[in-house]
């Protein structure tokens, strides 16, 4: 698939639309083209967001990643993780860091 419109849980200036990423979380689609995941599953993510294991872009279809890492707000350090399978973890009020993150939990 070609990008030729904004991934569904980006914004027109690069950022995340939280309430999309939620949306992509909840129904279990795709944040590049909003349709339904099967396996595998693919996060990209910051270095720091692999160490971790806590990615805060919404699943994609692997096929979407070139798609999304093509455009010219991607990340140029974003890595790619596939898994079959993922948590969504919204944060507490203690965290640091109020986004929620998606948690890998089969790598691939």
């Amino acid at each position: 698939m070609s990008v030729t419109v904004l991934p569904f849980a980006w914004g027109a200036d690069g950022a995340l639309v939280k309430a999309r990423v939620t949306q992509c979380a909840l129904s279990r689609i795709c944040g590049v083209c909003s349709r339904p995941l099967g396996r595998p599953v693919a996060f990209v993510g910051t270095p720091q967001e692999v160490g971790r294991n806590a990615f805060h872009a919404p699943p994609l279809h692997a096929g979407c990643v070139a798609d999304l890492k093509a455009l010219p707000y991607a990340d140029p350090t974003w890595e790619v993780v596939t898994t079959a399978g993922f948590e969504y973890v919204r944060p507490n009020r203690e965290d640091v860091d109020p986004r929620p993150t998606f948690e890998p939990n089969s790598l691939l």
